[in-house]
């Protein structure tokens, strides 16, 4: 096994910025459009039960299996591999507050809803309780967030809060968006977002590498935490009546993909769940008709 990169040799061999001259090659890019979602048909609306894919081209392909462990392959490879195709992911934009009272703000991909009863959210957080970024260690001490989507409006302030600014500096400030009080935590919320979630912890667990550090010794990596969400946040024209569904319209979210990467969400398609009582009335039906045919010949 190679030897466990260090977090700034972390940063280094990420290349997070694959362009010399970002600017020049997004000046050569088609401009943003500002295009409202919308619903399509599935790519394969004749789609019956046993179908399976819609082409076979993934036949003239083999796989290749990758230990994460394997000689000469460092986590960073893992880092890289798995943030591009695990896609895309939602983004939890953070807002915590230090015990000295420095307010952070920042994005985390690593981040989902795993429970609605009650509210759970999980956040992951790479670098362990001895070296944890300003948001893991504000949370595990203060037990307190608010987790606030991103909206497409927005997306530059958010991305530019996940600057490398020391502990003592607000992301708030740099960013330019607004603070909003919350009702149950001391953590603000993002004005700007169209959804935010109040949450106070739950539960943390510290992850430790296979890879020993230089020393022999385990190296902790990263640290997941659960978050219970106790108050919710909608923008009023986003809501429905029922007060129980955002309209995507208005959220127009952000997803993260690959690398510098982001995503958004243009259309949809829908497709209802299978009922297993029609399926079985369905698979008479195929048999009596493959009966009659039978006795017809």
């Amino acid at each position: 096994m190679s030897a466990p990169p260090t977090k700034a040799d972390d940063e280094k061999t990420i290349k997070r910025n694959p362009h010399p001259d970002f600017k020049s090659v997004e000046a050569s890019r088609p401009p943003f459009s500002d295009v409202p979602f919308r619903m399509t048909q599935t790519a394969n609306p004749s789609w019956i039960p046993g179908s399976g894919a819609l082409n076979e081209d993934w036949k003239q392909h083999g796989t290749v299996s990758i230990d994460p462990y394997e000689q000469g392959r460092s986590p960073v490879d893992n880092y890289k591999l798995l943030i591009s195709g695990m896609v895309p992911r939602p983004i939890g934009f953070v807002s915590t507050i230090a015990a000295d009272g420095t307010k952070n703000l920042a994005p985390f991909s690593y981040t989902n809803l795993v429970n609605h009863d009650p509210p759970i959210f999980v956040i992951g957080f790479s670098g362990g309780k001895g070296n944890p970024k300003d948001t893991a260690r504000n949370l595990l001490e203060t037990g307190e967030c608010t987790i606030n989507m991103i909206s497409e409006f927005f997306a530059e302030a958010a991305n530019f809060t996940s600057i490398n600014a020391p502990p003592s500096v607000s992301e708030w400030e740099l960013s330019g968006l607004t603070q909003a009080p919350s009702k149950l935590v001391k953590p603000p919320r993002v004005a700007e977002s169209v959804f935010s979630i109040e949450a106070k912890l739950v539960a943390n667990h510290e992850w430790t590498s296979p890879i020993p550090g230089p020393d022999g010794k385990a190296r902790t990596t990263g640290v997941t935490c659960l978050v219970q969400g106790v108050q919710f946040h909608v923008r009023e024209d986003a809501l429905s009546e029922g007060r129980n569904m955002v309209d995507i319209n208005v959220l127009r979210p952000v997803a993260r993909l690959g690398g510098i990467t982001y995503g958004r969400v243009l259309e949809g398609f829908e497709l209802p769940r299978g009922d297993w009582a029609k399926e079985q009335r369905r698979r008479e039906e195929v048999r009596e008709k493959e009966g009659k045919g039978e006795e017809g010949q």
